[in-house]
């Protein structure tokens, strides 16, 4: 089983990950900030950003806690040529090198797409879903999947790749008000904007394998379930898809969006019932829990007491971790954050992992994970 951490906020960014990156311009997502920077302090402010926020160390610290894949978003203008974007391929390959050196695999994880695929903010373009409703960039897309598979298809750190994050379903996108939740900087264009429907879902995941699948026979590759695995398990299931997983993403936020469970016990509820059912399904679908975290506070649960809160923390890690078991890995949202305050732990896997919500002997227990040439390293950081 896969025991994996997202570096989330690196390559794709999200603004209340890092606040401090969008200071100076009146934008709440990546779109509206490279649009509000001029070509030099655009240029600047992103290379700083990602020269600093994932090094060669992290992946050290990474291998030492026990996690043995890292799942990477990657924007749809990783390969640059996109303006006003900033490409970012050599980032990808340096984290495919520290990998190695380190003893990981990668998911690769296509999180953005041009017009995005759900109107979330860490979907690059709040407010707005208009990928699918474009021909010519569903078909940029799967070329993009297939020169990424080009690209890692033979590297040894490549575990997966993600065909595509969260394409929202039309259940979604009304229980979540995606419009009033994530406000569009551009009104005209979020009017146009639908959940993905899904029988395109269903031609753009088989054009997207075989694409894959061609430069990368070897590859396993990832399906998110849209949000919508009931409607989609019969695909999945008679498509003729070798080597693939699918997966879901399980947060309490999800669930009520503020009308759900408001207590510990709730919450624990909730992980054996819903998360159990979700993660071992009848039809026996190969499954991954590609994000999901600790925290309750954006579910609607007041923070605990501090001295309360190791052990709210750790109750719920450990009930989530023993669901998981059902599963083929699972990846937590996110490795780190760039925040004030404490508002945010339970979604730093770091801070987490410090303050003890999550057991340390996630990494006395992976006794299996590949060794590398600088294990000694890793050991002695």
């Amino acid at each position: 089983m896969r025991k994996g951490a997202n570096l989330g906020n690196w390559l794709v960014l999200e603004k209340w990950m890092s606040p401090e990156l969008f200071s100076g311009a009146e934008a709440d997502d990546e779109t509206g900030l490279c649009a509000a920077l001029g070509d030099v302090a655009r240029q600047e402010r992103f290379k700083t950003h990602r020269d600093s926020y994932i090094t060669e160390r992290d992946f050290a610290l990474i291998a030492a806690a026990g996690i043995d894949t890292v799942r990477i978003p990657v924007p749809f203008f990783v390969f640059g040529g996109i303006e006003p974007f900033v490409g970012c391929i050599e980032y990808l390959d340096k984290a495919f090198d520290w990998a190695e050196a380190y003893g990981l695999q990668i998911l690769l994880d296509l999180h953005t797409v041009p017009g995005s695929q759900n109107g979330f903010d860490n979907g690059g373009l709040c407010g707005v879903c208009v990928w699918h409703k474009h021909p010519d960039d569903v078909e940029f897309v799967v070329d993009l999947l297939g020169r990424l598979a080009a690209r890692y298809g033979r590297r040894p750190g490549l575990w997966g790749i993600e065909a595509l994050n969260e394409p929202v379903s039309a259940e979604l996108w009304e229980l979540a008000d995606i419009p009033t939740r994530y406000p569009a900087a551009d009104p005209a264009l979020a009017a146009q904007s639908e959940p993905v429907p899904t029988e395109l879902l269903k031609g753009f995941y088989r054009d997207a394998y075989q694409r894959i699948r061609a430069e990368a026979p070897n590859t396993t590759v990832i399906f998110h379930d849209g949000f919508r695995i009931d409607e989609l398990a019969d695909f999945f299931l008679g498509a003729g898809f070798e080597n693939y997983i699918v997966d879901t993403h399980l947060y309490y936020m999800m669930f009520g969006f503020g009308t759900g469970p408001q207590d510990l016990g709730g919450y624990l509820d909730l992980t054996n019932s819903h998360f159990g059912r979700a993660v071992h399904p009848a039809n026996g679908l190969p499954r991954i829990v590609g994000e999901w975290c600790l925290d309750t506070l954006t579910a609607g649960a007041p923070l605990p007491p501090e001295a309360e809160r190791q052990s709210y923390y750790r109750q719920l890690a450990d009930a989530q971790l023993r669901t998981w078991e059902h599963t083929e890995g699972w990846f937590f949202w996110s490795y780190k954050l760039s925040v004030e305050g404490r508002d945010h732990d339970a979604w730093d896997f770091g801070k987490s992992l410090a303050l003890g919500y999550l057991p340390v002997t996630l990494a006395a227990e992976d006794e299996g994970r590949p060794t590398s040439s600088r294990e000694g390293v890793v050991q002695a950081r």
